[in-house]
């Protein structure tokens, strides 16, 4: 089987041409000249996008991925890539009853009051129903396309395979790092093959955003969720990009596009925790002019070193500090110690100021994040993987705010909400918070102190007056670090309220 397939695979690259992209080395380079006779009149970043389509679902979705490598692919590639659409025709509804029965173990009319069978949603990984609970809750059903597991195993070795002979075989193969971008797929693939790993992040969303006026999440019933469905609150909405529908309900779209940067840089900088497949498939508007999300298969998560490298990094940038972008970069290790700093801040200028004073209209983001991979490439700054999902994020931002609102100033919405989250990391603020978090890990060592002292020092041959003698200056050193926490606190609760 994996032989047609892979044969498949060969004959599809060769009726597109995508030889092109490669020089075959040594004699294979005589296949490659015979080959490139051949006239096409698209591009060819075109004849690679319709070659992913040819060869179905997880090929397009590898596209995607693929397309937020911007400082692995050429540009021509990387934007039209950005162009597929994983739309999947629908597998067949009686499938999608038959794993629903086969995960509860009973019959469908035990579990839903009624049951649409016509599928209002269709993608690569699962399906989406609509239904009625017993206690007339409505829900959406999600279900996993059946056997899809075997088909993702055998596709991705069969990528990885390829990966690895461009790796052996091509000049520019180790500096691609193909293995590794198959890698960084196959993990994103595998957590949406896992539907609790999805509901759990659906859940943790819809608490980070409890009671928000600006995103709305479906609640999630544990009690019908199994690994290959789950049921959730059945939203109600508008897609984002139907403008027309937006308009003739009444929306104020330049409301909404204030609030998506909103949304966006509150996940990412209070909560570390964002959506990472923010298409506008997957947002809709509900009457309250509340986001709404959907599909929690593909979620980011950052470090506090990730949020405040960033943060910094964006706040130098709004105020055009070139040389702090360039110190951060070097400080976090992302750069190299040796690297010259006054090359590196006017490198970093003639990429970001010329998108100042500009509407969004005016700016790609794409081409901006291109430039800044061409500047990295030069200087050798490491790409941090934990960070492409943010890149694909903001091009998805880019797009939403480019239909809602072309007048928007990104800068000027995104700076407030950076600067205040700021603020809660340092200074009294930012003291404050850690000690709340630190207290109960203080209030159960402090008590342990002398014992662990004592069994410090007996673990050391120290002759019993001597122990003596060391445990009573420990005592004495703790009475003061004590008694100076204590005034630490005091003065610290005076300045928090006078904050």
């Amino acid at each position: 089987m994996q032989l047609f397939r892979f044969l498949k695979i060969v004959w599809v690259a060769l009726y597109y041409g995508l030889e092109e992209f490669v020089t075959l080395p040594g004699r294979l380079g005589q296949f490659d000249r015979i080959f490139r006779l051949r006239k096409f009149s698209r591009p060819r970043a075109e004849r690679l996008r319709l070659a992913l389509e040819r060869l179905g679902p997880i090929f397009v979705k590898f596209g995607q991925v693929l397309s937020t490598r911007q400082d692995l692919l050429p540009a021509d590639v990387a934007t039209e890539l950005s162009l597929l659409q994983d739309k999947v025709q629908p597998f067949e509804s009686h499938l999608a009853v038959s794993i629903i029965e086969r995960s509860f173990s009973c019959p469908l009319g035990n579990i839903f009051h009624s049951f649409d069978e016509c599928p209002v949603a269709s993608a690569s990984v699962a399906q989406v129903h609509f239904a009625v609970l017993h206690d007339g809750k409505e829900v959406a059903v999600k279900v996993l396309r059946p056997g899809i597991r075997k088909i993702i195993i055998q596709d991705v070795r069969l990528m990885d395979g390829f990966a690895r002979l461009v790796q052996w075989f091509f000049p520019d193969g180790r500096r691609l790092k193909p293995r590794e971008v198959v890698a960084e797929f196959a993990r994103h693939l595998n957590n949406e093959l896992d539907l609790m790993l999805e509901a759990a992040n659906a859940s943790q969303l819809r608490r980070n955003f409890a009671n928000s006026s600006l995103l709305a999440i479906p609640e999630v019933y544990w009690d019908f969720c199994q690994s290959e469905v789950m049921v959730m609150q059945r939203m109600q909405g508008i897609p984002i990009n139907r403008i027309d529908e937006l308009q003739a309900a009444g929306m104020d779209l330049k409301r909404l596009s204030r609030h998506g940067v909103e949304i966006f840089f509150t996940q990412v900088f209070r909560d570390g925790f964002f959506h990472a497949d923010m298409h506008p498939g997957n947002i809709l508007v509900n009457d309250k002019q509340q986001y709404v999300a959907l599909d929690f298969g593909i979620m980011g998560s950052l470090t506090d070193a990730d949020r405040d490298y960033l943060a910094r990094n964006f706040l130098a940038f709004f105020k055009r500090d070139y040389r702090q972008v360039a110190m951060t970069h070097i400080e976090a290790g992302w750069a190299p110690p040796g690297t010259p700093v006054d090359q590196f801040e006017t490198a970093i200028r003639a990429v970001c100021e010329p998108v100042f004073d500009r509407p969004l209209k005016e700016i790609s983001f794409g081409r901006v994040l291109l430039r800044l991979f061409q500047t990295s490439r030069r200087f050798n700054i490491e790409i941090q993987p934990q960070l492409v999902l943010l890149q694909k994020t903001l091009l998805n931002i880019e797009g939403l705010g480019r239909q809602l609102d072309p007048d928007l100033d990104l800068w000027i919405t995104a700076k407030p909400i950076l600067e205040r989250w700021m603020s809660e990391q340092v200074g009294l603020r930012g003291l404050w918070r850690m000690i709340k978090k630190e207290a109960p890990l203080w209030g159960t060592l402090f008590p342990q102190l002398p014992r662990l002292v004592y069994d410090s020092l007996s673990a050391k041959t120290v002759p019993q007056e001597s122990l003596i003698q060391l445990l009573r200056q420990q005592n004495r050193k703790l009475k003061i670090a004590v008694g100076i926490l204590i005034a630490g606190f005091f003065f610290l609760a005076v300045g928090f309220f006078l904050v």
